[in-house]
């Protein structure tokens, strides 16, 4: 059975930390570095739901891609709901460690799962990491479809292919356009666009678009947009980062037990859409 600090030299080695964003904050967050590991689980969030799901199970570690203290605190307090996290992990022997922005960035990394997810073949990354002379690792993926869809075809497949959400997927462009190729970016992606636009492609894929830059974005050219939920476009990171653990453990015949977490950990939990009233023949718009 492998020490913690075992498991964390090879996570390291999947996801380095030198290769995060300087401000992230990413790396063990609490765990002994002697301590036993024969049960590992994965998650996007690091919320009390998460940490009492690896409780029950009896994991000895939690990867959450997300950090749990992403600026500094003062106080771990069980007062405070990421104190309480804390102090449930520690009290239960559970170990945490976050690959965030240098799992974004990883080859395969965050956005190769989401293209993996949605049966897109990836063409290369969207934003290169320059320090890669294969020109593998980088920030998003620039994928071609296999068949040309519609806008509106290739929405329902996205829909279909990503963990449910109350918010799906929303759209801006064409219904009928043709889409042959797409940029993906797990996660927050709207800072992007001018990286998608230079790609030439014909959709974007990512999540968290706002008002301004999608309205800015449809402005300067014919670019569908799809935006899912944050939580949805990396959910599927941590199935690939799961088999990755597996296989490495079965290489180094650590035989832990990995395992995925199924919590919904998306903050939106309800979706109304929006109807006209009985007086109004429009679908869409300000009511007159």
């Amino acid at each position: 059975m492998p020490r913690l600090s075992e498991v964390i030299a090879a996570l390291d080695a999947l996801w380095p930390a030198e290769r995060a964003e300087q401000w992230d904050a990413v790396g063990t967050v609490c765990g002994d570095p002697g301590a036993e590991v024969s049960r590992v689980l994965f998650a996007v969030d690091p919320v009390q739901d998460v940490a009492d799901e690896a409780v029950r199970l009896g994991a000895d570690l939690l990867v959450t891609h997300h950090p749990l203290y992403l600026r500094g605190t003062t106080t771990v307090a069980a007062s405070t709901f990421k104190g309480r996290v804390v102090h449930e992990l520690i009290k239960n022997d559970v170990a945490l460690h976050v690959a965030h922005t240098n799992a974004d960035t990883a080859d395969p990394g965050v956005s190769d799962a989401l293209a993996g997810a949605l049966d897109l073949r990836v063409v290369r990354p969207l934003v290169p990491d320059p320090t890669d002379e294969h020109g593998r690792r980088g920030l998003g993926r620039i994928c071609a479809l296999e068949h040309p869809l519609t806008l509106t075809e290739f929405a329902a497949h996205a829909a279909r292919r990503l963990p449910a959400t109350a918010q799906g997927i929303r759209v801006a462009g064409d219904p009928d356009q043709p889409i042959r190729t797409v940029a993906v970016s797990g996660g927050s992606g709207d800072s992007l666009f001018d990286a998608v636009r230079a790609a030439g492609v014909d959709a974007f894929l990512t999540a968290d678009l706002r008002h301004h830059p999608v309205s800015e974005a449809r402005a300067e050219a014919p670019l569908a947009l799809l935006d899912a939920a944050h939580w949805a476009t990396e959910w599927p990171w941590c199935e690939l980062a799961a088999a990755q653990l597996d296989e490495i453990s079965d290489r180094h015949g650590w035989n832990l037990r990995v395992h995925v977490s199924k919590t919904v950990t998306d903050p939106w939990t309800a979706h109304a859409a929006s109807s006209p009233s009985p007086s109004s023949p429009s679908t869409l718009g300000a009511p007159n």
